[in-house]
């Protein structure tokens, strides 16, 4: 433990007990930016990442999340955003969460030390060959991610490792290491902090980029939703509105008409019937683009 750069002291520490509160906050908001910056050399194993999982998924693979503790909370709050901003179904993004739902309520430590239970998650979220796992772990070498990151491996699939330490075993097996060198916390080892923050930041990137490579963004618009509540119809509306260039009204009848589905309804706003724009999505693989330049007559 005294080896890992995670709980390595960080310079700002000395006396950080005694520091007016305006000197902590500062300290910690440094760190934070810090952090943050630490992104910035990961972009093309990032770009690499998010490639592979977005082939995967574009295959009719699953693309799974893994972790313990706070890497494990950052996994999970990108998991669960999937559905609803890329319309990607949630059994296609499994995610295995050391502890369970249980360990959200009430965090323990030893959940991550247990290899059964990574491997009871595993068989139950069905990963193999094709398929794509982001294991995440802040210090590189969190167990119970680690049986996830080889036994996964083992089975065919591709692993994305992302840790906060380098020249850690998570990188050293992963197909496709990502590197956040976050350095020491302001907290020794509290790696809800720094390390988290570039985890967050790192996984945004990476699925929104998946998200565009799938068609699921056009425009910096989500194309790929469902508008199922009166939030969502009428921001789903504005989205048809503004990429098909017709009116609100027509908007909101084009969705009417696909059950609140945004692709098909920007082609039918523009001009296309039901059954044109099904098909021109379909020739598109799904992209709206090269949809929306088909001549509807």
């Amino acid at each position: 433990m005294a080896n890992r750069r995670t709980e390595a002291s960080h310079p700002a520490a000395q006396g950080l007990h005694a520091a007016p509160a305006a000197v902590v906050l500062g300290h910690l908001l440094t760190a934070q930016v810090a952090a943050a910056a630490s992104v910035a050399p990961a972009l093309p194993a990032l770009e690499a990442a998010a490639e592979a999982a977005a082939q995967a998924l574009g295959q009719g693979h699953k693309m799974a999340y893994a972790g313990a503790g706070s890497s494990g909370l950052m996994a999970l709050a990108d998991c669960l955003e999937l559905a609803g901003t890329f319309g990607i179904p949630p059994d296609r993004t499994p995610m295995l969460f050391a502890g369970g739902a249980a360990a959200l309520l009430h965090m323990t430590g030893a959940v991550e030390d247990d290899p059964a239970l990574a491997l009871a998650d595993l068989d139950r979220a069905g990963i193999g060959a094709g398929d794509v796992v982001i294991c995440i772990s802040a210090s590189g070498g969190t167990p119970y991610t680690l049986v996830v990151a080889e036994t996964a491996r083992d089975r065919g699939a591709t692993i994305i490792g992302i840790a906060n330490a380098p020249g850690t075993r998570l990188l050293a097996l992963a197909d496709l290491p990502v590197l956040l060198d976050t350095g020491p916390e302001v907290i020794a080892g509290s790696t809800r902090m720094g390390a988290a923050t570039a985890q967050k930041i790192a996984l945004n990137m990476l699925s929104v980029l998946v998200g565009i490579r799938l068609g699921h963004v056009h425009d910096g618009y989500m194309v790929n939703v469902i508008a199922d509540n009166a939030k969502l119809i009428d921001r789903a509306a504005r989205i048809v509105a503004n990429l098909s260039g017709a009116g609100m009204d027509a908007a909101r009848d084009a969705l009417a008409q696909t059950g609140g589905a945004v692709k098909p309804a920007v082609l039918i706003a523009a001009g296309a019937t039901p059954s044109a724009a099904a098909k021109a999505l379909h020739a598109s693989h799904g992209h709206l683009a090269p949809a929306l330049a088909t001549k509807f007559s």
